[in-house]
């Protein structure tokens, strides 16, 4: 349960690396910091909350490395705002739920080493490029050597989405792809250049390969595509693949040269969060991670045009997506064990929740629960209330509702 209360007198004000300390005397963008607290949903502690603005999209430009889409990433100013409080360079920061990669990238971009899991496959081919991108010159000389005019086999169903030569050059780039990696051939140029092609796949611009259609992170369904077409009075216009995918890369490493990535050598592994025994137990200094919320987003069904690109089949990947809220604390419980395991004496761990069901779901009273089960002290939740998002635009959300402009963080750390 949420409830206000005063200023605590108990904080250490001297101490200025202190992270109560620090988040109560915040006024970086005008307002005062609101403290209540929160307890646990077993009721056995109850931890103080923040409430401010603690960081916006709009304080600073971010690297535009990041310009990757994947359902349900939040913005790099949330990580970014953890590791410079909670770290120092070349110290361990780890996000078992990788997504596209947002943490493992801000942390390189800081001087961090990135450590990464993601149980979906496509999330590392999504991240690696970014963390060790070539020049732009590598990039277009590949371009000009891929064989797009070969005749390759193709579905005739994806026609919805793409004109008949586009849906060549995009069948020919696959076999590539798939023929490169089969051979133990594929490199840090191709590896590039698929992880742009799978973010140019569907979108609703002329920037993407495909007609009008969703945002990059969601593809629609064949029948739900012809819908779309019918009611636009639309047909899939010609692209040029390869001239977009190198206009996307210009884009993505426009700020290369003044803010690359770290050349630490990245850490990233393929396997349940709750299992990853290729990280060394004690590491990390860090986790900053977001889960998946219950059964809120479909990740297997945004992502199956990605998946076939890219020669994953979407069935075989395991996705934790529980739909009861028992179940979800048990795989989170157990998810906190690991981090407890790879995390290192004094380490911290900002786990992001959202709230769920039209916000009936408060999941970060249960994620203190996870914590405290798994052996960690429950520090505080920070909840940072942001302005408008463009997706809870575009899906026609009401401000502050279901979620969408408040990051809901627990901070533990480890004894």
């Amino acid at each position: 349960m949420l409830k206000e209360i005063d200023l605590p007198l108990a904080y250490d004000f001297s101490r200025p690396h202190d992270l109560q300390s620090q988040l109560v005397i915040f006024k970086d963008f005008g307002t005062a910091t609101r403290i209540t607290e929160t307890g646990s949903s077993d009721g056995r502690i109850t931890v103080p909350t923040f409430i401010n603005e603690f960081w916006t999209a709009a304080q600073r430009d971010a690297n535009n490395l990041h310009e990757v889409s994947y359902r349900a990433c939040f913005k790099p100013q949330l990580p970014r705002f953890f590791i410079e409080r909670l770290t120092q360079p070349g110290e361990v920061v780890y996000d078992p739920f990788m997504g596209r990669g947002t943490t493992l990238l801000e942390a390189a971009l800081m001087g961090r080493a990135p450590c990464g899991n993601d149980i979906n496959p496509l999330s590392l081919l999504l991240i690696k490029p970014r963390l060790q991108p070539p020049t732009l010159e590598a990039i277009e000389s590949r371009l000009k050597q891929l064989p797009v005019e070969q005749k390759a086999d193709t579905r005739d169903d994806l026609l919805v989405f793409y004109h008949p030569e586009t849906l060549r050059q995009i069948s020919a780039l696959r076999s590539y792809f798939l023929h490169r990696t089969a051979a133990g051939e594929l490199d840090v140029v191709d590896e590039w250049i698929r992880m742009v092609a799978l973010n140019r796949l569907t979108g609703h611009s002329p920037g993407f390969f495909s007609v009008y259609t969703l945002p990059p992170n969601q593809a629609v369904s064949i029948k739900s595509q012809i819908k779309i077409n019918r009611d636009r009075n639309q047909a899939p216009p010609r692209r040029d693949v390869l001239t977009l995918i190198l206009k996307k890369s210009k884009n993505l490493l426009s700020d290369h040269s003044s803010h690359s990535p770290s050349m630490i050598a990245p850490r990233l592994v393929n396997k349940p969060a709750s299992a990853t025994a290729e990280i060394p137990s004690e590491s990390v200094s860090l986790v900053v991670t977001s889960p998946p919320f219950l059964d809120v987003v479909d990740y297997a069904g945004d992502n199956w045009l990605r998946c076939w690109f890219a020669g994953i089949d979407p069935q075989s990947v395991k996705l934790t997506v529980p739909k009861k809220l028992e179940d979800w604390q048990s795989e989170m419980t157990r998810v906190f064990i690991e981090l407890h395991r790879v995390l290192r004496p004094g380490g911290h761990i900002a786990f992001e929740v959202g709230e769920v069901r039209a916000g009936k779901v408060k999941l970060e009273e249960t994620v203190l629960t996870c914590g405290i089960d798994a052996g960690l002290s429950a520090e505080l939740v920070l909840i940072n209330q942001q302005h408008f998002t463009k997706t809870a635009n575009c899906w026609g959300v009401a401000n502050n509702s279901k979620g969408t402009n408040s990051n809901r963080i627990v901070v533990f750390r480890k004894r």
